[in-house]
């Protein structure tokens, strides 16, 4: 690939994206088999001091650490510590809730896939509570008191496992029956780590992935970076009246319980050293991080998670993206929106990150790979086609859907059109494309929805942004 080529048509078209969402600082870098072929940098890593950045500056990249912590469980059954289809009770005995047959039959592979049957629950935000509360920028209403009162504070894998005992949830469907997005799971994989590995989760992560990787600037705290300076600050955005502004917040978030799903900090150019595990078959450079055959379990496609997506182990899979496979990640947290895209058949790598959230760092680096592979900027993978629903037929879908961790979302007709209202996001008109699916767009990128129907053929549930939220009775 030339960067020139690619520059030409998609230089513009990034910086008008990143000025559209008031992005401060956004790193993108795109790998051939290995080697650099394109990179963008964009703004300051810290604003108001106008300090620049690179492809070595340290973001957060969210979620992708989920795929950290795959290999990690994916190394652990290669030594012959454990095994992906083992019950997670035989290394965590404590871990059951109100269904204890069922937990009973949850096996690490379904932690691994979003399919163990957990549903949302609000145990991130109990895990972040101190952090928040430590927050500068996090004030309380006097009137209204502080809003995480009401949360259980999480600190230990113990903590985690006792919210979860206590939740009183009904799960999504049996072990392996449905996808439904779990941090929980995946900070649980991180105390089966530790459990078998007899070091914490960040130690055996550091010493026998960052480390033999390369990845001499991946920490899970800021403080193991010592003397290193090229860090980007956190935004977050407010509200001045009606304005959204950008304001500056660098206290980061942490969630001891949850690190495994999601508090890696990266660069870019360690992040496409790490993307070489799934694109050369295990080995970044000549050293061996996983075996092939590992990493075509961690990449085969177990589970629908959208429409023509499907979960691996801590990474999605798009079977036919422009004729392709490819293997990526999301991740989203205060100060952070990250991405990682691999296309393991023409070994094309990429990588965006960004210090806000609600960044498209997603619909980037797929229109970056979209222009590499001979498509516009602006094509969608998404092969569907926009279908005609009568007023009456739009009116089922109207309705309150709420998941158990507080996500919350409201369907209603306006002016014909059926459309999304999620708080804090803009509204959004929705399009049918049959099935009781919906295409979309968020941060300016092509999703989908879908709602189901219970037995009645009435309309139950959407799942959305990879949750199932179930409708509120007596909305309409």
């Amino acid at each position: 690939m030339k960067q020139e080529t690619i520059r030409q048509d998609f230089d513009q078209f990034s910086e008008d994206k990143l000025n559209k969402f008031n992005v401060p600082a956004f790193a993108m870098g795109i790998a051939e088999n290995g080697e650099l072929r394109y990179e963008k940098e964009f703004g300051f890593r810290d604003s108001e001091e106008k300090l620049p950045l690179s492809l070595d500056t340290v973001f957060g990249v969210g979620s992708i650490t989920k795929a950290v912590t795959a290999v990690a469980i994916l190394q652990l059954q290669e030594k012959g510590k454990l095994h992906v289809n083992d019950p997670v009770v035989n290394y965590l005995p404590a871990f059951k809730f109100s269904n204890e047959a069922q937990s009973e039959k949850i096996t690490i592979h379904h932690f691994l896939t979003n399919s163990s049957g957990l549903p949302p629950l609000p145990t991130l935000m109990g895990a972040l509570k101190e952090s928040i509360e430590s927050d500068p920028n996090f004030k309380v209403d006097p009137q209204q008191g502080n809003p995480l009162d009401a949360l259980q504070t999480i600190v230990t894998h113990s903590d985690l496992m006792d919210a979860i005992s206590e939740a009183g949830f009904t799960p999504v469907g049996d072990p392996g029956a449905e996808f439904s997005y779990s941090n929980d799971g995946f900070a649980l994989l991180g105390a089966i780590i530790e459990k078998v590995s007899g070091v914490p989760y960040e130690q055996y992560v550091r010493e026998n992935i960052l480390k033999p990787a390369g990845m001499h600037h991946s920490v899970f705290h800021y403080e193991d970076l010592g003397e290193y300076e090229n860090i980007a600050v956190l935004y977050e955005r407010g509200k001045d009246g009606d304005e959204e502004i950008v304001v500056r917040s660098n206290h980061a978030w942490d969630a001891p319980a949850m690190r495994a799903a999601g508090f890696l900090k990266s660069t870019v150019n360690d992040m496409l050293k790490f993307t070489e595990v799934i694109r050369n078959e295990g080995k970044v450079g000549d050293v061996t991080i996983l075996s092939p055959e590992s990493v075509k379990i961690m990449t085969t496609p177990y589970i629908a998670c959208s429409h023509d997506m499907y979960y691996g182990y801590g990474v999605m899979i798009i079977p036919d993206f422009f004729g392709y496979k490819l293997v990526h990640h999301g991740g989203d947290i205060k100060g952070v929106t990250a991405h990682m895209n691999i296309l393991p058949e023409i070994g094309l790598s990429g990588i965006s990150l960004a210090n806000i959230g609600e960044a498209p760092s997603t619909k980037l680096l797929f229109s970056a790979f979209a222009e590499y592979l001979g498509k516009p900027a602006d094509a969608s993978y998404l092969n569907v086609e926009i279908v005609n629903l009568s007023l009456e037929s739009l009116k089922e879908f109207e309705g309150t859907f709420m998941a158990n961790d507080g996500m919350r979302c409201e369907f209603k007709i306006e002016n014909n059109d059926l459309y999304l209202e999620i708080p804090g996001i803009a509204k959004t008109v929705l399009k049918p494309i049959g099935n009781d699916q919906f295409l979309f767009s968020m941060r300016d990128l092509d999703t989908t929805i879908r709602f189901r129907r219970n037995k009645s053929e009435n309309i139950h549930l959407v799942e959305l942004a990879f949750r199932q939220l179930n409708k509120v009775e007596g909305s309409q």
